[in-house]
This record gives C-alpha cells, structure tokens and sequence, in this order.
C-alpha cells in the first residue's frame, strides 16, 4: 500500500467515525440534559417530579428490546440505511416529546426515542468496523468516542441553561439541526452497503431477551430509590435473571440466534463482554454514588457537586489523543491488567473522601480516574473486534451492546445495595457520610474481578490491532 493510499484510507476511516460519533453526541447530551430539566418538565405537565421516572425508564426498556435485533437488522437492510433511518426516528421521538401535553404522551415518545438510540449506537460502531482496518482501529475508536464525552460535560450546563432562560422544549428541538447534520453526513459519506444474506428471524430470542433485559434495567431503577429491597424491585431482578438464563440456553440450540453467545470462544471477544461488564459494573456506581456522597453525605449544593464530578469526562478527553501510543507501546494484556488495577484503585480512593478534602485533591483523584478509564473503555471496546470474521461483526456487536446496557444497569443496582449494605452493617437508618467508604470498596473490588479475566488474555492478543506487528 502506498503512503498516499494509506492516508486516503485512514482519513476515511477518521470521517466515518466522526459522523457516527455526531450520533453519538446527539444521545449522550440528550440523556444529561432531560436530567436536568425534569422538574421543569414535571411542572408543566402538572405531574409529580416522580412519576416521570417512566420516562427514563421507557427509554432505557426500548433500549433493551431494540438493541439485540440490530445486527441482524443492519445486515437484512444495509448497516448505512439502518444508521440513517434511526437518526430519523430519534429525531422524531425529539419532535413528539415537545408536542406532548400528557405524561403519557411523553412516556411514549421517549420510547420512540429509544428505537432511535438502540439502532444508532451499536449499528453505528458497526459501520465502523467493518470500514476500519485493524491497524487503525484503536485511532477510529478514538475518534468515535471523544465527542461523544463532550455529551456529559456540557449536558448539564446546557440544561441549565436552557431550562432558566427557555422554554424546556428546547431541550428536545436542539436534536433537531444536530439530526438533519448527521443525516446528511450519513447519506453522503459513510459507505453504500448491500443488504447481507441472513437468516430467519429469531422471534424467540427476541421476546425473551426484551423480557430478561427490560426485567433487569427496571429492578435496577427501583434501586435508585434507596427503600430497601422491595417485592417489586426482587421479583423483576429474579425474573430479569430467569429470562437471561432461559434466553442463554436457547441462544445455543438454535442455529441463528438473536444474540450469539458462542463468539465468546474467541478469546479477546471474551475479554472485552465478560472482562468488560464485570468492570462496567463497579465504575457503573460512580455516577449513582458519587454525587450521593457530594450532596447528603458532604452537603454540598448540586451545583456545586456537579463542579466536582464533570472532571472525570476531562480526564477522559484528555487521554483520548494518547490511547492509541499507549497500547502500541505495552499491548492490550498489559494496558487491560496495570491500567485496569490503577482505574480500580482511583475508583476505591474516591470512598476516602471526607467533607473537608481540599477540593483541589478530589478534582485531582477524580481527573486522573477519568484518564485510566478512558484508556481502559478504548482499550475493551477496540480488543472486541481483534479477532472477528467480517461476517461475524454484527452478531457481536449486538452481544457487546446488550452486554454494556445490562451493566450499567447492575452498576446503580450495586451502588444501591452496597450502600444499603454499609448502613445495615452499621445499624443506621438514615443515610450519613460513612456509608460511602465501604460502597466504594465493594463496587471496587466487583470492577476489580474483570482483572482475573484479562490475565486469562494472551501475551500477544490483539498485537495486530495495536499496531505492535505487521
């Protein structure tokens, strides 16, 4: 390959990552946004801030129904016109939410989003792998995912913003001209794909997985309302659990199934979904502990917690341009296992806070934890596509998007039920600062799980993807 071939492909593999990334941002920043506006939201509705939790949680179900059909739905009709048609549908969930004068109304436009969002994403990440060759691919995951981090840094201040100064619809109608962008970017740069030869329809598969997935994402939510175990909360996590054992084994006995468990011999796409939910889960807490910590345990204002917590997304954009020479440099075993312990170790510092801990040293601690994840999110999603067969991408990014869902799911369930735990071992009833010391160790020590899985990583896995061989 010539220097000027080289080029020309790498800078096309730069341009479609920046045009799913676009999507990507379009999500994260919706997601951070409506957090902010909910009260707002629940005021012009005229309904309790409470009950549009339904809201969040139908979005997060559409997600657990519509994510694993999206490989086989990508190959039936054309990764590029699946990407582009659920850049439509988000936009008009968008649209439907500022029309809405019901909580109903909203629940269900939110849902419409979600069909959206789980088709973007992971079809998405999927154009870019079949486009990018390996050598190249730690530099595109780079690409796809700093301006998605910006997503969590300016959601916030743009909700806000908006929310004080503007009607909350706003919130909604900005997805509008960020739509239409990726839309027309969409159609005119990612590349034209024919529909792939694919099998029938796991119908099955399908009902089963929406059940096991939905079940477990709505336990989890309940968890987030710190009352202690509920029969409710119980009974969906159990039968969550059922259904995913249920759908486990009839993944295997059919000959094409809604998500194919048997790419998890293949030892770096392994790593990546059992390596990477057991260290999803642990980090998962931070976003539900953290600020708990901040505002009930510290006192702090949300403004004033939110000022502590953004650092992480900066440390993650810092280290984003780096990623790639790091892995180059030591390999995904050695990243995986000494980046992965350093991570671990920031997430279990976070539980030595006390209320008068300089804030310079927690925006310190936290700064640094979002530079070691960074390196360690780009690491895991990257070494999934090491060793995978183009016409096996789709199946696994499916299994590896189901399998990211389902962990920041048990990351608040965790968080939830080690705090529970610390105020029960303590015989409290109420909430104090010293409960969060022993949640952030426990969470830590789950995260800290995933690093007996990637010592099982071969000394040289993924060396071509890393660029350490020809």
């Amino acid at each position: 390959m010539t220097t000027e071939v080289a080029v020309a492909k790498t800078a096309g593999t730069r341009t479609i990552a920046l045009v799913v990334a676009a999507a990507l941002f379009m999500e994260n920043i919706d997601s951070t946004i409506l957090s902010t506006a909910l009260p707002t939201i629940a005021s012009d509705l005229d309904v309790n801030p409470l009950a549009l939790k339904l809201a969040l949680t139908s979005y997060l179900i559409s997600l657990a129904i519509f994510i694993p059909p999206s490989g086989w739905i990508a190959d039936r009709f054309g990764a590029r016109r699946v990407f582009a048609s659920a850049v439509l549908v988000f936009m008009a969930g968008s649209v439907a939410c500022t029309t809405v004068s019901t909580l109903e109304g909203f629940v269900v436009a939110r849902f419409l989003q979600g069909m959206g969002g789980a088709m973007m994403v992971p079809v998405g990440r999927l154009i870019v792998a079949r486009n990018t060759p390996k050598q190249g691919f730690v530099a595109a995951m780079t690409w796809l995912t700093m301006p998605a981090l910006l997503g969590p840094v300016l959601g916030p201040l743009v909700g806000g913003i908006i929310v004080t100064n503007y009607p909350w619809h706003w919130i909604f109608l900005i997805n509008i001209p960020i739509s239409l962008l990726c839309l027309g970017l969409a159609l005119a740069l990612l590349p034209r794909e024919a529909p792939r030869p694919v099998g029938r329809f796991d119908g099955w598969g399908f009902l089963l997985s929406g059940f096991a997935l939905s079940a477990l994402m709505l336990g989890s939510m309940e968890m987030t309302e710190m009352t202690g175990p509920s029969a409710s909360m119980l009974g969906l996590l159990a039968f969550g659990a059922m259904m995913m054992a249920v759908l486990v084994w009839h993944c295997r006995r059919v000959p094409q199934p809604i998500l194919d468990f048997s790419l998890l011999r293949i030892a770096t796409f392994r790593s990546s979904v059992l390596g990477g939910t057991l260290f999803r889960t642990g980090i998962g807490a931070i976003p539900f502990l953290l600020p708990l910590m901040l505002q009930l345990g510290f006192g702090l204002s949300a403004i004033q917690s939110g000022a502590l917590t953004f650092v992480s997304a900066l440390g993650a954009l810092f280290m984003k341009p780096v990623n790639a020479l790091i892995l180059r440099r030591f390999g995904f075993r050695r990243v995986l296992l000494v980046n992965g312990a350093l991570a671990i170790a920031s997430l279990a510092a976070i539980g030595l806070f006390r209320a008068d801990t300089p804030h310079l040293l927690i925006y310190a601690v936290l700064f640094l934890g979002g530079c070691l994840r960074s390196i360690q999110f780009t690491s895991l999603n990257s070494i999934a596509f090491a060793d995978l067969a183009q016409d096996e991408m789709s199946r696994a990014t499916s299994l590896s998007s189901a399998a990211q869902q389902v962990s920041l799911g048990l990351g608040v369930t965790l968080g939830a039920t080690a705090v529970a735990a610390s105020m029960a071992w303590r015989g409290g009833d109420t909430l104090t600062a010293a409960d969060f010391p022993p949640a952030f160790l426990i969470v830590a020590l789950v995260s800290g799980l995933s690093l007996l899985v990637f010592r099982r990583l071969p000394a040289e896995a993924g060396a071509q993807m890393a660029g350490r061989r020809a």
